[in-house]
């Protein structure tokens, strides 16, 4: 069974209230945040370095387009020796992303309500990188360069919903996460090519961590199975596998066991055919000009 869904962004009445709300939030932590960084003499990535976060979670804690999770509010606050004025903060923020809980478009809903209890993400890809594995900076320039053009406010709020949802990737348990990304894409320079050389060394990050797995599908495979365009298939917690597309406008969570069963034959054929990981990340190490 496919449930489709239309992706016209329309959200429940009084919803946007609550996320701007968070928003705003997010914003006084983030302006507080980048003062006792200064304060302490420290640049973002010695932040991140210390705490074991990258640079681009920093950056966009302190742009307030991403909300703070409470054991980042406590390890910040003692490494800023900010005297439990962030840490005071925990219980507001945790109170305010609550209500905020409606921070998705309608239509995508379902789906990330899944992938939030995921064991198991798989995504196939052959014109971007998946939202899970994108920065901050290459998703919001993917978002201002949407046609018809999309309110700054609506823009704020998408990138914050999309890095919300890569908190998966290190949460306990973690996660298995495979992805099958197009050459094409690692050599698309789209935002630019600092934003661009940023995604890269992202994924060369990502690509190392103990429970995901990166493969390129490189552009001279004269066999394909994936042909017929993107998918997810994932594996929610205690539950049986679905997959997910969307086309233009539309979206489509699959439930119907066969043919969630086609899409994951389909998918081990397309990593079958790709480079292995450890080609993949050499790939993307040549394309950076590191080998």
């Amino acid at each position: 069974m496919a449930v489709s869904g239309q992706a016209d962004g329309t959200e429940p009445e009084g919803a946007y209230d609550e996320v701007e709300q968070l928003n705003d939030l997010n914003r006084a932590v983030g302006k507080q945040l980048r003062l006792l960084r200064e304060r302490a003499g420290l640049m973002q990535r010695d932040v991140g370095d210390r705490l074991g976060y990258g640079p681009d979670l920093i950056s966009a804690l302190e742009r307030g387009v991403r909300t703070p999770q409470r054991e980042f509010l406590q390890a910040v606050d003692e490494l800023l020796d900010a005297g439990g004025l962030l840490k005071a903060l925990a219980e507001d923020v945790e109170r305010a992303k609550s209500k905020a809980r409606v921070r998705h478009p309608a239509w995508f809903k379902d789906y990330a309500r899944l992938e939030k209890s995921a064991v198991e993400i798989n995504f196939y890809n052959n014109h971007d990188v998946p939202g899970l594995l994108q920065t901050e900076r290459r998703t919001r320039a993917l978002y201002v360069m949407r046609k018809p053009v999309l309110d700054p406010d609506t823009i704020d709020q998408r990138v914050a919903s999309r890095l919300d949802r890569q908190d998966i990737l290190t949460r306990r348990p973690l996660p298995v996460v495979t992805a099958v990304i197009e050459e094409v894409v690692l050599r698309r320079p789209l935002g630019g090519w600092g934003i661009h050389r940023e995604r890269l060394r992202h994924l060369l990050e990502l690509g190392r961590l103990p429970n995901v797995e990166l493969q390129v599908m490189p552009s001279v495979c004269s066999e394909h199975a994936g042909m017929g365009g993107p998918f997810v298939l994932l594996v929610p917690k205690g539950k049986p596998q679905v997959g997910y597309t969307e086309t233009q406008s539309n979206s489509n969570l699959i439930t119907e066991p066969e043919e969630v069963r086609m899409l994951a034959a389909r998918y081990g054929s397309i990593r079958a055919q790709a480079l292995t990981m450890q080609e993949s990340l050499a790939l993307i190490e040549s394309l950076l000009g590191e080998r």
